[in-house]
C-alpha cells in the first residue's frame, strides 16, 4: 500500500483537492440555500411556501447521481455546457439543500413562537426577527443532524467521479484500473475522506458542546 502511494501520491492529492474545492463550495451554498428554503417553506404566502415544499420533497427523493447527469447531459442540451466538476458541485448543491432545509425547518419550529413576537414587536422587521433571534437559536437547536448532513456532504461528493470530475474517488478509479491493486487503492481513498470527515464531526461536536454551555 505504501508502495502504491508513493507512485500514485500526486494523483491522489490533486483528487484530494478536488474534492475539498468542491464540498466548501457546496457546503456553503447548500447551507445558504437550504436556509432560504427552510424560512420559504414557514412563509404566510401560500404559494412561496409550496413552491419551497415542492422543491425539498422534489430533491430529497430522486438519487444525486440523476440530479449530476441532468446537469451534464440535458443542461448542455438546452442551455450552457457544463464540466464534470461544475455539474458535481451544482448537483450536490441542490441535493444536500433540500435535506438541511427539512433541518433548518425543523429547528425553526422548535424556537418558541412568542420569540418571533417579540421581535416584531421591537421594531424588528420578519427577515431582521429571523437572522438575529430566531435562526441563531434554530441553528443550536440542529447542529448534530446538520453536522450530519455535512459529512454526508463530503461522502456523496463521490458522485463527481461518475460525471469526470477528477475527484478523489476518480483518482482512485484511475489508479485502481491501472494497477488492478482495488484493495490498496481504495483504502488510501477511505483514508483521505477521514481526513475530512473526522475534523468536521470533531468540530460539530465541539460547537454542540460550546453552545449547550453558553445557550
Amino acid at each position: 500500500m505504501i508502495q502504491l502511494f508513493q507512485e500514485y501520491h500526486s494523483l491522489f492529492f490533486e483528487g484530494f483537492k478536488i474534492t475539498i474545492y468542491s464540498s466548501v463550495i457546496a457546503l456553503v451554498f447548500s447551507l445558504i440555500i437550504g436556509t432560504l428554503m427552510a424560512i420559504f417553506q414557514l412563509s404566510q404566502n401560500r404559494i412561496v411556501r409550496g413552491l419551497a415544499k415542492a422543491y425539498v420533497e422534489f430533491f430529497r427523493n430522486i438519487p444525486l447521481l440523476i440530479i449530476a447527469m441532468f446537469f451534464v447531459v440535458v443542461v448542455p442540451m438546452y442551455w450552457i455546457s457544463l464540466d464534470g466538476f461544475q455539474a458535481g458541485t451544482i448537483a450536490l448543491i441542490i441535493y444536500t439543500s433540500a435535506f438541511i432545509a427539512e433541518t433548518v425547518r425543523s429547528g425553526i419550529q422548535t424556537v418558541p413562537k412568542g420569540q418571533m413576537e417579540a421581535g416584531l414587536s421591537s421594531g424588528f422587521t420578519y427577515w431582521q426577527t429571523m437572522r438575529y433571534l430566531i435562526l441563531p437559536q434554530a441553528f443550536k437547536i440542529v447542529i448534530p443532524p446538520l453536522g450530519n448532513q455535512f459529512i454526508n456532504l463530503v461522502k456523496n461528493s463521490s458522485v463527481l467521479a461518475m460525471v469526470a470530475g477528477l475527484d478523489l474517488m476518480y483518482q482512485a478509479d484511475s489508479v485502481a484500473n491501472t494497477t488492478f491493486e482495488t484493495f490498496n487503492t481504495y483504502i488510501i481513498a477511505a483514508l483521505f475522506y477521514l481526513v475530512l470527515t473526522l475534523p468536521l464531526s470533531y468540530l460539530m461536536n465541539h460547537l454542540e458542546k460550546r453552545w449547550s454551555v453558553t445557550g
